[in-house]
């Protein structure tokens, strides 16, 4: 399925992402192989297979007990190059926002 250019912008309009306009086309391609994919996928015959599972029936679970170790606030934030309190400080990821 080709996308169109006005149909990666509205994506990204949604998502509330800045792509920038050299990027649109390769973005544009990527996401079509992405629903050609999807789309090859759906024509599969899957009739009679059984769903699969990562691990099998039999597999014995741990048991759910604690183990004692705990990772103590202080000892986390030991090599954090800024905290507050018992928060670490990191730099804001968005800089950009436009609701």
């Amino acid at each position: 399925m080709a996308l169109e250019r006005r149909d990666v912008l509205g994506i990204a309009k949604l998502a509330r992402l800045e792509i920038p306009e050299a990027e649109v086309d390769g973005l544009r391609q990527q996401l079509s192989e992405v629903l050609d994919f999807v789309a090859a996928l759906r024509r599969l015959d899957l009739e009679g297979c059984e769903p699969s599972v990562f691990a099998h029936s039999d597999t014995p679970l741990r048991a759910d007990e604690p183990d004692e170790r705990r990772l103590t606030a202080a000892v986390a934030l030991s090599a954090a190059p800024e905290r507050d309190e018992n928060f670490f400080l990191v730099p804001p990821i968005v800089e950009h926002l436009n609701p």
